[in-house]
């Protein structure tokens, strides 16, 4: 190893750059194409609100902390970024327009029927001290779900915990109440620590068997370029948890997890992808997570947010967007017949 260091280094000095072994392909895993949903922080909880919305055939639910209704920004990010994110008073989000767009869209088969929101379960967290996505703005979400149809049974609200702008989980993070980075927190609830996670999974899907203690699957990175070029701000790398069920016969359902703006790995690691408890409860209830990454890019989106406002061009909001059908293609391949061993294994 010391060697190939040293060879390594010898053809940087002389300005050749050194092969690099490209990651591995996102395998097939068989994954059962029913069960499938999302969730996301921040600009991921935007995604996650978007894809729902758009995929509403093949999703059956969503998790959205700190996230604005679908089609918020309109396109007009100059115009319309400060109200999505509840900046501006007396300015809130106006879901009735949201709910029009969508109603629009689906009629023209740029996204799949509204009536099959109609089945799903969604889970809507708001910080009381979140001072980057306020609180009117994912009022408006919870507006936005009720007047395309998700059933008040189906919907929850959690709008009084005294958070600031995060994920919470219990075994990782920042105080309760911060605002910064890795933007994953600890707060308690009811005198217990809050596993937002597992809360939003147990909405989603139901009673779930204990989150595992220790982790039997394994963390594989892969070549998330197969899936979108560099101009959709999509990074090279993407990462997917799989637990050993999953390889061995039973059949698990797939949740997608969209990082928030600068908490992709080039910015926080794996804080977000490996020290939160997605892979813990992912472990006991045979669920496959996948962790797309998208990064900065200049000048339209420098912190690395997935695409909610339109930089990648005007048609982000729908199916046919590139980061859209990205993840769509991701969650096709997971859910295709087993490609054989796992390769790459991250961590």
């Amino acid at each position: 190893m010391k060697l190939l260091s040293s060879i390594a280094a010898i053809l940087l000095v002389l300005g050749i750059s050194p092969l690099v072994q490209a990651s591995a392909p996102l395998p097939g895993l068989g994954a059962s194409p029913e069960g499938t949903s999302v969730s996301g922080l921040s600009s991921g909880a935007f995604m996650a609100v978007q894809y729902q919305v758009a995929y509403s055939a093949s999703v059956n639910g969503a998790g959205v902390v700190a996230g604005g209704p679908y089609y918020c920004a309109a396109n007009l990010l100059l115009t319309y970024a400060g109200i999505c994110m509840g900046m501006v008073p007396m300015l809130p989000p106006n879901p009735n327009l949201m709910v029009a767009a969508a109603k629009l869209f689906a009629s023209n088969g740029d996204i799949d029927p509204l009536t099959n929101l109609q089945k799903d379960r969604v889970y809507v967290f708001s910080g009381t001290k979140d001072t980057v996505v306020n609180q009117s703005a994912v009022n408006a979400t919870v507006a936005f779900f009720k007047g395309v149809g998700v059933p008040n049974a189906n919907l929850v609200y959690i709008n009084k915990v005294p958070s600031g702008h995060a994920l919470l989980t219990t075994g990782f993070g920042n105080s309760c109440g911060a605002n910064e980075a890795p933007f994953i927190s600890k707060c308690t609830v009811g005198k217990k620590a809050y596993d937002q996670p597992g809360a939003i999974l147990a909405h989603i899907y139901g009673p779930l068997n204990p989150r595992a203690k220790t982790r039997t699957g394994q963390l594989l990175n892969f070549n998330q370029r197969e899936f979108a070029d560099a101009s959709t701000s999509m990074a090279d790398d993407a990462y997917v948890y799989v637990p050993a069920s999953c390889t061995k016969g039973a059949s698990c359902k797939v949740h997608v997890a969209f990082h928030g703006c600068l908490q992709s790995e080039k910015v926080v690691g794996d804080d977000f992808y490996g020290k939160s408890s997605y892979n813990d409860w992912a472990d006991s209830n045979s669920m496959i997570i996948l962790y797309p990454q998208v990064n900065d890019s200049q000048p339209l989106n420098p912190n690395g947010c997935w695409d909610w406002y339109g930089y990648t061009g005007a048609n982000y909001a729908y199916k046919s967007a590139p980061q859209m059908k990205a993840i769509h293609a991701m969650i096709e391949r997971l859910t295709s017949p087993s490609s054989g061993a796992l390769a790459v294994v991250a961590h």
